[in-house]
């Protein structure tokens, strides 16, 4: 990767819809360069994909809350089955495998309370393998960007 490839990747992170013509622009290239090369960072797997960033209040989601979830064992199988698991919640919409004292954070979102501690009675408590887990709801967000740092 080169500075025009960091180029065109910070420009679709602000801007995903940028027409190739645009973008080359930007960048220093013409089209058909810079499309090849935003080719290449699409198969390479830098470039995962195109998204639209949405509101999750004003979709009805105003509650975010933070889980910590503690395995009752560290093994390969049992933190694989956990990832099976929350991947069928659409409430989980991020799960990290963390160092420390804690296992896994879970980045939960939901309408009210009652959905959630639905969320957590009916899905979370069912998977085998949780020791304990402990919440955290966010009172806002106060940074959020979706554009990775430049070199």
């Amino acid at each position: 990767m080169d500075k025009i490839d960091r180029r065109i990747i910070t420009t679709l992170q602000r801007d995903g819809r940028i027409p190739i013509v645009e973008l080359a622009d930007r960048v220093g290239l013409s089209p058909t360069p810079c499309a090849r090369r935003v080719a290449r960072l699409e198969s390479d797997g830098i470039i995962t994909g195109y998204a639209a960033h949405v509101d999750q209040t004003k979709l009805g989601y105003p509650l975010t809350v933070f889980i910590f979830v503690e395995l009752e064992r560290q093994s390969h199988d049992t933190v694989a089955a956990f990832e099976r698991a929350v991947t069928r919640f659409d409430e989980v919409v991020e799960c990290h495998l963390m160092t420390g004292t804690r296992d896994i954070l879970l980045k939960v979102v939901a309408p009210d309370l009652a959905a959630f501690d639905r969320f957590l009675e009916k899905h979370l408590m069912h998977v085998p393998g949780i020791r304990a887990t402990r919440s955290s709801f966010s009172l806002r967000t106060m940074v959020q960007r979706e554009v990775m740092p430049r070199d």
